[in-house]
């Protein structure tokens, strides 16, 4: 890891290092760290170990056993009894690894795209990951390391032979964005939409708008912006440090839109995909392999970040039809009993409603959507849920279980549609609904199995799959 001695660690972490002999000062110097991880069980020989306080495990307990598999140095709040090697003595942990991780950053010289949005930030990283490694030697984060943790994880996983970068970047409040942006310092931020995640701390959409455009106040003076400008909120932005932005979207006022969508089912999609550029426009086709309309805006976002790091026409088509469904986003699982949708990983208004125009566009087979609560959608939480409840009996899927507090809205609401000939059944928990589940479903039915993370329904896929 390029510059990324003990020395430089320290100083970047604002801590105060401790070597045990002349030689290890000699090495503090000029031995590069070959990683940095806060998980013991990460640690290879060459790594610094940054021992962290979590809920249940204090990593500073982990601190002889980091140096016995070949730790060069620990980060850490306390000091070692017995140190068995240089260790760095700092305030917090946890701020020093992000201080650590924006070090870095500023050693690599590779383009970074940061993504963030309400909805589909793991899509579209997926597909910009997708396209990029067609040209470029790309990393990409992994799971949900998306947050102030994740995030500088992500940054100090970045070898020196790496060309690109896809960070996604998720929020909850104001200024965590500024903070994850001063640590990605993206060279092209692509925002997704701007939906009704986390109102209970951003209260509006303009809340949502305000807090996700603070990625730009870290970025490259000289970098990109890409936005969905099919989205009211986001096609109000009119420049960036003096730069019209790229904006992507089905319309065709867009720079880069789509239009021949095809809808192929649980099978994907696919649409002719049209760039403007200099006056002139080329189009080329595109197959979408994950499931529902809303991926198209995910696949035109990653042609605009295509664009931008000059990948032919050919190469992103190629990127896009390469991508892989990730567990919990609209990942299809077919078994001998039924079709499962896994839309588990998490959900809000705009999300749920895309999940069942899904279901509702799916085979001849019986549709059943097994919905959870939404959280942090603040003081409207009752009528959001029950607009979803209207939005589920209208047509769109024939069976209807609701899971949760908030989802006896959704149920009262859907029982209250005038016309509607959905099957419906609610349980306060998730416990009580897994037991029943056997008697509600058919075998050849369709499940939609969708909820925010808090409420666990990757149980309910586990279930389901078995």
């Amino acid at each position: 890891m390029k510059n990324m001695t003990l020395k430089n660690i320290a100083t970047a972490a604002g801590g105060v290092l401790y070597a045990d002999s002349a030689s290890a000062e000699t090495d503090v110097e000029k031995t590069e760290a070959s990683g940095v991880v806060i998980d013991s069980r990460k640690i290879e020989k060459g790594f610094v170990f940054i021992a962290t306080r979590g809920e249940r495990v204090d990593g500073h307990s982990f601190i002889d056993s980091a140096f016995e598999k070949g730790a060069i140095g620990v980060v850490c709040e306390k000091a070692p009894a017995n140190p068995k090697g240089a260790y760095i003595l700092v305030k917090d942990s946890f701020q020093a690894l992000k201080d650590i991780a924006e070090f870095y950053r500023r050693q690599l010289d590779i383009k970074v795209v940061g993504i963030t949005g309400s909805v589909g930030k793991t899509s579209t990283k997926e597909f910009i990951a997708g396209v990029l490694a067609k040209g470029f030697n790309t990393l990409k984060t992994e799971g949900n390391f998306n947050n102030e943790i994740g995030l500088p994880l992500t940054v100090l996983r970045i070898k020196e032979d790496c060309e690109a970068a896809v960070l996604e970047m998720g929020i909850s409040d104001f200024g965590e964005m500024t903070r994850l942006s001063k640590i990605a310092k993206p060279d092209i931020c692509v925002i997704t939409n701007i939906g009704q995640c986390h109102l209970e701390n951003l209260g509006t959409r303009d809340g949502i708008l305000k807090a996700k455009t603070e990625i730009f106040e870290f970025m490259d003076k000289d970098g990109s912006v890409c936005l969905n400008g099919d989205d009211d909120k986001l096609a109000t932005i009119k420049e960036v440090n003096g730069k019209r932005p790229l904006f992507f979207g089905m319309g065709r006022q867009n720079d880069i839109y789509a239009d021949n969508y095809e809808n192929k089912g649980l099978d994907g999609s696919s649409a002719r995909i049209h760039i403007k550029s200099g006056g002139a426009e080329t189009a080329f086709d595109a197959q979408i392999p994950l499931l529902g309309e809303h991926m198209v805006y995910n696949a035109l976002a990653a042609a605009a970040v295509g664009v931008l790091l000059g990948l032919s026409p050919e190469q992103i088509s190629e990127g896009i039809s390469s991508v892989k469904p990730v567990g919990g986003r609209s990942h299809v699982i077919r078994t001998d009993s039924y079709t499962i949708i896994d839309d588990c990983y998490n959900a809000n208004p705009v999300s749920m409603r895309a999940a069942l125009d899904l279901l509702s566009q799916s085979s001849d087979a019986r549709k059943v959507a097994i919905l959870g609560d939404m959280f942090e959608l603040g003081e409207n939480e009752n009528a959001l849920h029950a607009q979803t409840g209207e939005y589920a009996a209208d047509g769109r899927t024939d069976v209807l279980i609701c899971v949760g507090k908030l989802c006896k809205n959704m149920y009262d609401a859907a029982q209250n549609m005038e016309n509607s000939a959905i099957e419906l059944h609610y349980f306060e928990d998730k416990a009580q609904m897994l037991s029943a589940l056997d008697g509600l479903l058919k075998n050849g039915d369709t499940v939609l199995v969708k909820a925010s993370h808090g409420m666990g329904f990757d149980e309910v896929v586990k279930k389901l799959s078995e």
